[in-house]
């Protein structure tokens, strides 16, 4: 099991759908207390289980670009940068290989990152590094639209989904937006994928044993209608969620 102590947000603060509030001056990742576990976990999935892990779907190549400049711009402390190699706070030295754009990122950020290109009126996922699906699969959704990315979801309604693509068509380069979802789970494991076919079995909100929780964030890259959808996962014991509230 890899489990965090602590949520650097109040996870029990309701919130209506899509929940968006903006980043401000917050980092836009996090390297936390279980950061060198999960990149264990990371670089296993990476070596292991590729082909479900990394996808893409033709990423234009300046879109790639972009978002390797600015990820790497924005790394949060603990990390150092040197031309092409970046040291990790777990002491290992990451080479960048800009052949392989979502697998290197995948070896340095704790964090899930979605590519998502303007392609007509919607915004579709053309690339991702996704080690920690919550119960969904890479393969059903790459080169997919925001409508079809949120199927599964029973809150996801039709109004929603325009309210959604309207702020990945409005948030602004250096200007990132963000939410947090938060779900019980009876399995800690970080890599659960689920098909569209086999939803993940509804628990007993405040008594199922683990707490996990997405801090997504969103950010338009610069000069460009692509944006990355940013998701960092949290797992916590039930005993360690400050409060347990009805609903959460």
């Amino acid at each position: 099991m890899i489990l965090q102590k602590h949520l650097p947000y109040d996870v029990m603060t309701p919130r209506a759908l899509p929940g968006i509030t903006p980043l401000g001056d917050d980092p836009w990742f996090l390297a936390d207390d279980a950061y060198a576990a999960q990149m264990t976990e990371r670089l296993r999935l990476m070596s292991t289980r590729r082909d479900e892990v990394i996808a893409t779907d033709n990423p234009s190549a300046d879109s790639v670009a972009k978002m390797m400049a600015a990820v790497l711009d924005h790394l949060p402390p603990g990390f150092a940068r040197s031309g092409d190699q970046v040291t990790c706070p777990d002491g290992r030295t990451v080479t960048i290989n800009q052949a392989d754009p979502f697998g290197s990122l995948g070896q340095i950020l704790q964090n899930d990152i979605c590519l998502m290109e303007k392609r007509g009126d919607e915004h579709v996922l053309t690339g991702a590094v996704l080690c920690f699906p919550a119960s969904w699969r890479l393969k059903e959704k790459i080169g997919q639209p925001l409508t079809h990315i949120h199927i599964p979801v029973k809150s996801y309604t039709d109004d929603l989904a325009r309210r959604v693509q309207r702020l990945f068509d409005g948030v602004r380069s250096g200007n990132p937006i963000w939410r947090f979802n938060a779900l019980w789970y009876e399995d800690p494991s970080l890599f659960q994928p689920r098909s569209v076919k086999e939803p993940r079995p509804v628990t007993e909100v405040g008594k199922t044993p683990y707490l996990r929780s997405e801090r997504q964030v969103i950010w338009r890259l610069p000069d460009s209608d692509a944006a990355l959808f940013t998701i960092h996962t949290f797992m916590l014991a039930r005993e360690d969620v400050p409060v347990v509230a009805e609903g959460v």
